[in-house]
């Protein structure tokens, strides 16, 4: 098989027939994206800080509520235009991982809004959501469950 096997683009594939991902290549893939994301992030906050004078914008500031918003808003459109296009973020394609749902439909914006949304919840109560991966047999985070959505591994063995 190849690396560009993707779940969504191959019919044949039953979600229990693949393996699931474990914490450790998960987080690998979440810093890979994380150092995607904020060089994202980084020319929006230069942008910022130019209209607001050269000045770091700051709680208080007019642009601040915008600044946040937007560097929300645009966090989420990353992994979630990913997620509904071949359910793979840049970092979950370099680890060949691939976002599912567990009842094997497409992934929608719907369901990308409740994984994102429920993923903060996750790092939130100390990283447990993240944990809990380690004693689930389908290794889901908590994301996952609130989504009923999994990841599952495309790495040839």
């Amino acid at each position: 098989m190849t690396d560009t096997k993707s779940l969504q683009s191959t019919q044949d594939y039953s979600i229990q027939k693949l393996p699931c991902v474990g914490l450790f290549r998960r987080l690998l893939a979440i810093l890979y994206d994380s150092f995607l994301l904020a060089a994202i992030l980084f020319i929006v906050s230069a942008i910022a800080t130019t209209i607001n004078h050269g000045k770091a914008v700051e709680p208080g500031d007019i642009l601040y509520p915008f600044l946040v918003i937007t560097i929300f808003t645009l966090s989420y459109l990353y992994f979630a235009w990913f997620w509904i296009h071949n359910g793979q973020t840049l970092g979950m394609k370099t680890w060949k991982i691939q976002l599912t749902a567990e009842n094997n439909n497409k992934i929608n914006w719907k369901t990308t809004a409740i994984r994102f949304v429920s993923a903060f919840f996750s790092w939130g109560v100390f990283g447990l959501g993240f944990l809990w991966s380690l004693f689930d047999k389908k290794k889901r985070c908590w994301h996952d469950l609130i989504s009923k959505t999994m990841l599952v591994d495309l790495k040839d063995d």
